[in-house]
């Protein structure tokens, strides 16, 4: 996770990939209100779902993936503008 500051100094969290696969399912919009550890994604690896979960309290800027999409450990999934 890494942050970073977008317009009007707000803060941006990248949402990295923590393992390879493909994005199963998409749960989220961007627009949204998200909570901390509110569900994303969900990543399919090795026969596993893997939840990708918001690192924090805001609203999710941006989904960098498609459902089908492989991934690689680090890619940027999505960004969270946080907010408090």
């Amino acid at each position: 996770m890494r942050r970073a500051r977008g317009a009007a100094g707000l803060a941006i969290v990248e949402v990295e990939a923590q393992i390879t696969g493909n994005v199963w399912k998409i749960e989220k919009a961007v627009g949204d209100a998200v909570e901390e550890e509110d569900v994303i994604l969900i990543v399919e690896s090795m026969k596993m779902e893997i939840p990708v979960e918001a690192p924090c309290d805001g609203v999710l800027e941006s989904i960098r993936v498609e459902e089908g999409q492989a991934i690689e450990e680090g890619d940027v999934l999505a960004t969270v503008r946080e907010e408090g």
